[in-house]
């Protein structure tokens, strides 16, 4: 597996909490490249281990994202009707509950319902989302391998939307982690608050409360892989242009799989500032039956 410390860095661009606030992947040559493209998945079924790109560190508000469409595809913070979006905080969450994040060269394709759901329900149109519930608090743009321990399948606005559970490979826990089953017993409680907070964190907002296929249950690591393999041929296939549809991501930021070496961008790096001040809603706390 690539050793992605001394490989891949990042660089941050404009200022937090505006619009010109961006994180850029950077490459062992210091040149930029994409974090949804030139990040290697590095899937090990063995080990059960993938590369995970952080997009929000636990306990941050601002709803940072790859985005799939801005040149070299860097972390920016998502906006919604103009205005820059801010995760509520759900009591006892402040933020995010952990480390939140997506799988490089994985996505949930639009077009067709997965093989490994047994109803017509189509994918987000967005890499495959990570959660690394260890201990440690990790920087947006950081890249690091994670250990797969599981999966929820939710439907957020009547799309597919997995959410896989791992953890950082160099967590004191991991060694003892091997399964969904593990961490119930490991570190009992998290994976009950956070399936909750992902049922309700976007009521705040007026909206109803998110669902899930298989009856809510965790799906195993075995299950997993499977959800991990399924998007990143989804993804080669997109590079590839064998997809076509409306609205697909732009795939002029991809390298293609059979070619050596990555996209380089040339992009202007804005100096950041002091970051701008937070709206004092954010700060608030909801508390939900």
């Amino acid at each position: 597996m690539l050793k992605l410390s001394r490989a891949l860095s990042s660089v941050v661009s404009g200022t937090r909490n505006s619009p010109s606030f961006k994180t850029y992947l950077r490459l062992k040559d210091g040149k930029i490249g994409s974090f949804f493209h030139d990040v290697p998945l590095g899937l090990d079924k063995q080990k059960r281990i993938a590369n995970m790109v952080v997009e929000i560190p636990r306990w941050v508000n601002a709803k940072y994202e790859i985005s799939k469409d801005f040149k070299a595809n860097p972390i920016v913070q998502d906006t919604k009707k103009g205005k820059l979006r801010y995760l509520n905080n759900i009591y006892p969450n402040h933020g995010v509950p952990h480390n939140y994040g997506a799988f490089p060269q994985t996505w949930e394709s639009p077009l067709e319902s997965s093989s490994l759901v047994n109803q017509n329900i189509l994918g987000d149109n967005d890499p495959l989302d990570v959660i690394d519930i260890g201990r440690f608090v990790s920087s947006t743009g950081t890249v690091k391998p994670v250990k797969i321990l599981g999966s929820l399948a939710l439907v957020d606005d009547g799309e597919l939307d997995w959410k896989v559970v791992v953890i950082d490979t160099n967590d004191p826990f991991a060694a003892e982690l091997n399964d969904i089953k593990d961490v119930y017993e490991k570190m009992p409680g998290v994976l009950e608050n956070l399936k909750r907070w992902f049922e309700v964190y976007k009521i705040p907002t007026g909206k109803e409360p998110n669902s899930f296929l298989f009856d809510g249950n965790y799906k195993d690591t075995e299950f997993t892989l499977k959800v991990v393999q399924e998007c990143h041929e989804n993804w080669y296939k997109l590079v590839m242009g064998e997809l076509h549809g409306d609205n697909l991501p732009s795939t002029e930021n991809a390298t293609l799989p059979h070619t050596k070496g990555n996209t380089v961008f040339d992009v202007e790096i804005e100096v950041s500032q002091k970051a701008e001040q937070v709206p004092p809603e954010v700060n608030d706390m909801s508390f939900i039956k």
